[in-house]
């Protein structure tokens, strides 16, 4: 009886596309990206995960905006321009941590920024988020 349940469950994980494998979702999410960026398409919400490959200085220019460079598994690089006046600073951050993100995607020359990685205090727009060490900052 036991076999047959497992059978059932496999069968249907199968069906609905259940996978163990989290870099699944990160193809997945790179190959958004990548299509992104080669239509040279903007003001997508978007998600994904990638590696920290540079810190960069804050933008202290108007609203006052963490900023680092993460590589996806694809290889594409991506700036995240995180308010850190909406929502907290990501002390810790080192290169090489992994971050994930949700926000919205702007098309550069460069592979794109993603912004808009905070909560909206307006309502006006979806809120987004960084979770990094199992921490979101929204």
């Amino acid at each position: 009886m036991r076999l047959i349940w497992v059978l059932v469950f496999a069968t249907v994980a199968l069906a609905f596309g259940f996978s163990n494998n989290t870099n699944d979702v990160a193809q997945g999410s790179d190959e958004r990206f990548l299509h992104a960026y080669e239509n040279r398409q903007s003001n997508l919400q978007l998600s994904g995960q990638g590696v920290v490959e540079k810190l960069l200085s804050d933008d202290l220019d108007g609203s006052r905006h963490q900023r680092f460079i993460l590589r996806l598994a694809s290889g594409q690089t991506l700036l995240v321009a995180h308010n850190i006046d909406l929502a907290p600073r990501i002390n810790d951050l080192k290169v090489g941590d992994m971050v994930a993100f949700y926000g919205e995607y702007e098309w550069n020359q460069r592979g794109g920024v993603i912004h808009w990685t905070h909560h909206d205090p307006r309502g006006r727009h979806p809120h987004g988020w960084l979770k990094h060490r199992g921490v979101t900052y929204q």
